[in-house]
């Protein structure tokens, strides 16, 4: 379906063009309509979907062809859970609206509170932000939601995921009248607090999902390296940008610390690189990320910042340098490859400390992984084998207690940790425990 069967301003076609953008995306077929004609909208759909002009066409559509409910509040609140997916829809919405004369404005935390009151008191119909700043204007009354007409939240799982309920909900009752339409997006609705959330702020939503957040990423080709230690992950990592046709590279990282490290590794490999991490201001992490979209570095090594909404699309490899620590994140790291139809590689590695993580991704995933190896890079950590399960009390009361004796006297075995979903992949074979020997009959 085109774009232009949507009956879309021409003003909104152009930049569209601009961008080389002609056939809607799966989301944005579905979403669109609902939204254009003014119902709530509950929606999910994968990373990399285009969720984003799902939601700011059919918003600059109504403010270009319906007449405004209050000539100074704002027209259109889209709430994002982070400053640097606030950045990416802002951008977004700049360039559908050059050229129409619809004011906008970006109000993050981290930023001067008194440029933001100053822009506001421009009347910009559209406001983007994130849930805390938003909330700190309204209660020193820079910001008034009486007349707005559009609420959006974008990602709004990982708002509730962040603690912004309390925030969500003042914005909800400063903008709470009949005439206000919602549109809540988010990677999952399976979750009760999303579900909650939106019972508070959705009236009669129509519902929305296309695939699941746990669906395979056909774009993406995943692998995963199992991984001794430190040392042997910056092996793996040295011979993957050896070995690969790197465009662009985004390396997860578990910690701050290592961020800095890894980007003087793969500086010393040749590749341009740079480390981004919360602990820096929002003016340096800015400067980053816009010269990373711009190609100025092949390679960004960061922590969860950059996980979410940024759409890089000249990043083609994606290394989970560390496990993240919840499931659902390992699909949002890889989702910044293999965006707008091209192909991306997402690798992982998993040492003894990632087990957890990724027996938990696995899960998440619903479907089995299996490892690669590097020929003279092999690992000797296998895996762990799950817990043997404890024996009731009820068992032990029924051993003779002279078993019990001989049982104490035994050295304790050392389990076997070279097994994965009960296949034998290390070199040490799964021994059988011995039974209680039975006692002589001369006793």
């Amino acid at each position: 379906m085109h774009f232009e069967e949507f009956s879309l301003d021409r003003r909104l076609i152009a930049p569209l063009d601009h961008q080389g953008l002609e056939v809607a995306t799966e989301i944005q077929q579905q979403a669109m309509p609902v939204a254009m004609q003014g119902k709530d909208l509950i929606a999910s759909s994968k990373t990399g979907s285009g969720k984003t002009l799902a939601f700011l066409l059919p918003a600059m559509q109504r403010v270009l062809k319906q007449r405004a409910l209050s000539k100074r509040d704002a027209r259109v609140l889209i709430l994002t859970p982070t400053r640097e997916l606030a950045k990416q829809v802002y951008s977004q919405l700049r360039l559908l609206a050059a050229g129409t004369g619809i004011k906008t404005c970006l109000v993050l935390g981290g930023e001067n509170f008194n440029d933001q009151a100053k822009a506001l008191q421009k009347d910009p119909q559209f406001v983007v932000g994130t849930p805390g700043r938003i909330g700190d204007h309204l209660a020193q009354r820079q910001l008034h939601l009486n007349g707005l007409e559009m609420l959006i939240l974008d990602e709004a799982d990982r708002m509730l995921d962040l603690g912004f309920a309390p925030q969500l909900l003042q914005i909800n009752q400063a903008a709470d009248h009949r005439l206000r339409q919602t549109l809540l997006f988010s990677a999952t609705l399976d979750s009760a607090e999303v579900n909650d959330i939106a019972k508070q702020l959705l009236k009669t939503p129509v519902r929305v999902s296309i695939g699941h957040g746990n669906a395979e990423h056909t774009d993406i080709e995943q692998s995963f390296y199992l991984a001794d230690h430190l040392d042997h992950k910056k092996a793996l990592l040295e011979n993957i940008i050896a070995q690969q046709s790197i465009q662009q590279l985004i390396v997860f990282t578990a910690t701050r610390a290592d961020t800095q490290v890894i980007a003087e590794q793969i500086e010393g490999l040749g590749l341009s690189a740079i480390a981004l991490s919360g602990d820096m201001n929002q003016s340096s992490r800015n400067k980053i990320m816009d010269g990373f979209s711009r190609g100025q570095q092949q390679a960004l090594v960061t922590t969860d910042l950059a996980s979410r909404g940024l759409d890089l699309l000249n990043v083609s490899h994606v290394v989970n340098f560390d496990m993240p620590k919840f499931a659902e994140e390992y699909v949002h790291r890889i989702g910044r490859t293999g965006r707008a139809g091209a192909k991306g590689v997402a690798i992982s590695f998993v040492g003894p400390k990632d087990w957890q993580s990724f027996q938990a991704v696995e899960t998440y995933l619903a479907q089995p992984i299996t490892f690669d190896s590097i020929e003279g890079l092999a690992a000797t950590f296998k895996g762990f084998a799950p817990k043997p399960k404890r024996q009731s009390n009820k068992s032990k009361v029924n051993k003779p207690t002279q078993h019990k004796a001989k049982k104490a006297n035994k050295k304790p075995t050392r389990s076997n940790k070279t097994f994965h979903q009960g296949i034998e992949v290390g070199d040490a074979p799964l021994r059988r425990k011995k039974g209680p020997s039975k006692p002589d009959k001369d006793e």
